[in-house]
């Protein structure tokens, strides 16, 4: 199974009214682990940068002024995202500004069962508590020190941690060769599969075992099976 987490920093909040997407980033997994492939780039909104935005992600006008626009970059993006669940943090925020560029362009939209939003999931999971990515970080003792502002691949590489554990947790490696990010603790991961409480019943009654028992007899003394039902040195 192919996921792609995903990140997007912007001008501001406003989708349908002016503000427009300035950071993609994207980390690729797959069956819960990483593949070591992700997809970044930055974009000139063509617009002003608010210092509300500034503010939290210190992308500049400056900065973004000799990026590619996002009509540059679309086809790239959309062919790298094709076909995979998006992990997002909050997804309506971001699928909604990737709706509105991808719609600029005369692109499809972004399909509503394709979207796995960890937003929802870690309210559903701890309700009542703070589920922003940094407090899921401080719950999960997931280093986010480098994490001085938002910034989109950053961002992705620490949800995808996030969204393992919100999954059930990191297990023993099972030497599925999964590339290593740089950040520790996702290549190796997999699903854990829990025990039986209580061993099912045998379904071989005395009469089965017997019936058993007399057919290894009838296939004469060297016969392997006979040592393993005790009766190899019976003449």
């Amino acid at each position: 199974m192919r996921e792609i987490v995903l990140d997007t920093e912007t001008t501001g909040v406003e989708a349908n009214n002016g503000d427009r997407i300035v950071e993609i980033g994207c980390v690729e997994l797959v069956n819960h682990c990483p593949t070591g492939q992700t997809f970044h780039v930055y974009i000139n909104p063509e617009r002003s940068m608010p210092g509300e935005a500034f503010n939290v992600h210190g992308l500049s006008e400056a900065f973004l002024s000799d990026k590619p626009v996002f009509a540059a970059v679309a086809q790239g993006f959309a062919e790298f995202i094709a076909g995979a669940k998006l992990v997002i943090h909050n997804a309506a925020f971001d699928v909604g500004f990737i709706n509105m560029e991808f719609k600029r362009l005369g692109l499809p939209p972004i399909a509503q069962p394709l979207v796995v939003d960890t937003l929802s999931m870690a309210r559903r999971k701890h309700p009542g508590a703070s589920n922003s990515l940094d407090a899921l970080c401080s719950r999960y003792g997931i280093d986010n020190s480098r994490r001085t502002k938002h910034g989109a691949l950053l961002d992705s590489e620490i949800l995808a941690e996030v969204y393992i554990e919100l999954l059930g947790g990191k297990q023993a490696s099972l030497g599925l060769g999964a590339a290593e990010t740089g950040r520790g603790g996702l290549a190796g991961i997999v699903v854990e599969r829990p025990q039986r409480v209580r061993p099912l019943a045998p379904r071989l009654d005395d009469a089965a075992l017997m019936a058993h028992e007399a057919f290894i007899r009838t296939l004469g003394k060297n016969q392997l099976w006979r040592g393993y039902l005790g009766i190899a040195d019976e003449g």
